[in-house]
This record gives structure tokens, sequence and C-alpha cells, in this order.
């Protein structure tokens, strides 16, 4: 018989899995062209049989929503299990990979890739890549410089090469052309599914998915790691070595989702902490629920930001609007923790 623990775990994971595709099914109808839901479901039936209708409705749902969906649903995922990664490695609640610097560390990469021109969407990738290992890399080497454990000198560290890399993209920004170059970086930085499309969607699905595929499969070593270094060692695990794998699976799913969609912070930070609370520490049932909560989490904030306004509101505006004020929230709880 299932334990308490895993029969709550199970159920919040199944809710959360019917709320996802429940509102993916929604934002196929909702938006500025309203489309009727059997519309949805006769457009969806001519696709998979061969039978194009070539009309409007078929073109918004099929080509366009459709792919900024599944899109959602992959960045959303991809952070938000990141972050419970990186919260449980570095055993603290409130580091994502946007306050390691890790996402402005990719996006610096990216921006640069830009910059450059005429390099492959895989070039790209690498560059927003490197970058983001870069970052992280700095972070965690500055918040060993003072010696003892402190949760508060990794944030600060974060904030502070997140801070740097900024910078580094701000000057790129004023370096950039600026009738082509400089206001397409400006807007994807921002964040935003805009530019979907099915060869986004195949290319974060395979590289977000290899991440992901990692860390479940090192879920447990993320439960030992988040005990200590000590107890790793006892358990028989090297924590430097499963630490970096960890983190590179990390970046590499950040690194993704910057160059598909810009920067989008705070879901690394959000989705974890609020599933927590309500499911489990234990990164088992924790990793697939956030990946879970996070998909779901973008889809919903993605449909605001389509609907809300006439012309659409970047998504990390949106996010950051949320995310901070659970970020003090968290803070605050975790200030008896803090040394």
């Amino acid at each position: 018989m299932l334990m308490k623990e895993e029969r709550k775990a199970f159920m919040s994971i199944g809710i959360g899995a019917m709320l996802l595709l429940i509102m993916a099914f929604v934002s196929l109808f909702l938006g500025r062209y309203m489309v009727s839901p059997g519309m949805v479901f006769q457009v969806i039936y001519h696709e998979i049989t061969g039978r194009t209708l070539a009309s409007v409705e078929q073109n918004i749902i099929w080509d366009i929503r459709l792919p900024r969906i599944m899109l959602n649903i992959l960045v959303g995922g991809g952070l938000a299990a990141a972050g419970v990664a990186f919260q449980g490695v570095f055993q603290n609640r409130l580091v994502s990979p946007d306050i390691l610097g890790v996402s402005n560390g990719a996006g610096f990469g990216a921006a640069l890739g830009l910059l450059l021109g005429r390099l492959p969407p895989f070039g790209i990738a690498m560059m927003a890549f490197c970058g983001g290992l870069l970052s992280v890399g700095i972070t965690y080497a500055i918040s060993k410089i003072r010696k003892g454990k402190s949760t508060l000198t990794l944030v600060l560290s974060g904030i502070v090469v997140s801070s740097f890399f900024g910078a580094m993209i701000s000057y790129i920004k004023l370096v950039a052309d600026t009738d082509s170059v400089l206001p397409s970086i400006t807007y994807w930085l921002m964040g935003s599914f805009a530019g979907a499309s099915y060869a986004n969607v195949f290319f974060c699905a395979t590289f977000i998915g290899l991440g992901l595929l990692v860390l479940h499969l090192l879920c447990w070593k993320i439960n030992i790691l988040s005990m200590g270094d000590k107890e790793a060692y006892a358990l028989g695990i090297d924590p430097e070595k499963n630490r970096m794998a960890i983190v590179i699976a990390c970046t590499f799913i950040t690194a993704t989702c910057v160059m598909a969609t810009g920067i989008i912070g705070w879901i690394g930070m959000i989705m974890p902490n609020l599933c927590r609370e309500f499911i489990s520490a234990n990164n088992k049932y924790l990793l697939p629920a956030a990946t879970i909560g996070g998909g779901l989490f973008m889809v919903v904030i993605d449909l605001v930001a389509r609907i809300s306004t006439a012309a659409e509101i970047p998504i990390g505006i949106l996010t950051a609007v949320i995310g901070a004020p659970i970020f003090i929230i968290v803070f605050f709880k975790q200030e008896g923790e803090m040394n």
C-alpha cells in the first residue's frame, strides 16, 4: 500500500497534469481572435487525418497557437525543474537560474551570437550554454571565497554575477546596429513566445528533454546533496562531481530556454517553493510536480500576456511582478536559517 506522502504526491501530480491539459486546450481558442471549442476539435481532427481546412482558424490554431503552447510547457517545465535542482544541490530555497546568474549569462552568450550574426541556431545555443555555465561557475567560486557555509553569500554572489552579465548585455545593445539588431535583442531579452514555431519546439524538446532526463535520473542524488557534503560522503557520493553534473544539466536546460524565448525570470524560484509547500521536499515527487506546475504556470501567464492588452506584454514583466513578492516571502521564511 502506498504511503500517505506518495498518495498525496501522485494525486497532486495527476491533478496538475489534468489542469495543464485543460488550460492548454483553453489557450487554443482564447485570444484576441476567438475560436470556438468545436472549431478547435475540427482543426485538430483534420490535421491528424491529413485533411487540411485551409482556413484562418486552421492557421491560427495549428500554426500559431499550438506550437506556442507546446513551447510554453517546455520552457516553463524546464525552468521550474532547473530551479528544483539548483535549490537542492546548493541547499537554498532562494536560488534559481536567474538569481544565480545563469539566465543573464546565457542571455549574454545568445545576445553576443545575435550580434555576430550568421550563426545557426545551434551555434547561438552553444554560446548561450557557455555563458550560462561560466556565470554559475563564477557565482559558486565567489561564494566559496568566504569560509563557512552561508546561503546568503551564494545569493549575493549570484546577484553580483547577474548584474555583471546584465551590464555586458547592455554593452552589446550599445554597439548593436540600431536599425536591425538592437530592436530584436531588446524585445527578445524581455522574454516572448511570439516567435514560436515547430522548429523551436523540436529543438527545445530535444535539449530540454535531455536535461530533464538527467535530472530525473539523479533526483535521489539531489536529495542526498540537499543534506550536505558530509552526508553525501558518508553515503558514498562524491558531492563535487555529482553537483557539477547536475549544474551542467540545469545550465543546458536554462540556456536552451533563453535561446528560444529570451530571459524569463522567477519561474525557477516560484514553482519549486509552491510545490514544496503543497507536495513534498522529496525530489522524487517535487521534480515532476514542479515540471508540470511550471508548464501550467507558463501557459496561464502567456495566455494573460496575449489577451490582456492590444499589444502583447513581454512574459518577463509578468513573471517578475508575480515572482518578486514570493521571493520576499521565502526570504523572510528562510531568515532563521541564514548565517
